[in-house]
């Protein structure tokens, strides 16, 4: 009698230690699970970011290079009649002719930009972001190209702007690209979605909770095995 019931008594401790086990086991599964996907996603995402940078780079350094060598000190072509004409000329300032004069620091800023693009890019998880900022990337990239190596020196360099809508300013595929980007960004920001894929207030508070109830199901179901394989009992338990 006294021997099952010692048995009994560190079976039960040792169980239990197997369901501890088991659960930590399930619960870092699921966690791995859970963490190689969103690996995966971001490296995904900053492809896209790139490509997009990269095509939107491309054109805009093609066809400042074209316009330059077809388009410079020759008369304006015209697209829309006046209302729309491609017409060369150089932009000291910011995008649409602002911030003459500053060129310089401007400079600085297309480069800050630049950096904080690429730091987001780290916990990028959204297909939205990643194309706007690639957009941005893009034509901050194109128009500091021409501030680093064009006339009149490094860093001063004029930016070649050649799209002149009527009663507009002036400006260049790169302009545009940063536009659209920085237009997608508020309105991404507008309906709380944030680079790395979560929502703002009930929106991120629902996603947590159905995150953990997953997590939580997924642990239920590994350790439901181990607690129903029977304890043995030694032959004199009653």
């Amino acid at each position: 009698m006294g021997s099952g019931a010692e048995q009994r008594g560190g079976a039960e401790p040792a169980a239990q230690a197997q369901e501890l086990g088991a659960g930590a086991t399930a619960s870092g599964a699921v966690d791995d699970a859970s963490t190689a996907p969103t690996g995966r996603r971001t490296r995904l995402y900053i492809t896209v970011l790139l490509g997009v940078a990269a095509f939107a780079y491309a054109l805009d350094l093609v066809s400042k290079l074209i316009v330059v060598a077809k388009l410079e000190y020759h008369a304006p072509i015209d697209i829309l009649g006046d209302w729309l004409q491609l017409r060369a000329t150089r932009n000291a300032g910011a995008a649409f002719g602002m911030g003459q004069g500053l060129t310089i620091v401007l400079t600085v800023i297309a480069a800050g930009v630049v950096v904080v693009i690429l730091r987001l890019a780290r916990k990028l998880d959204s297909l939205p972001w990643a194309i706007a900022l690639g957009l941005l990337l893009g034509g901050a990239f194109g128009n500091l190209t021409d501030r680093i190596f064009r006339a009149p020196s490094v860093f001063e360099g004029h930016v070649v702007d050649f799209i002149a809508p009527k009663h507009f300013a002036i400006f260049n595929l790169a302009d545009s690209a940063i536009v659209v980007g920085g237009c997608l960004i508020v309105l991404l920001s507008f309906l709380g979605l944030q680079p790395d894929g979560t929502r703002d207030g009930a929106d991120a508070a629902e996603d947590t909770d159905t995150d953990t109830d997953a997590k939580a199901d997924a642990a239920d179901e590994g350790t439901t095995g181990e607690s129903a394989a029977p304890t043995t009992t030694g032959p004199g338990a009653t």
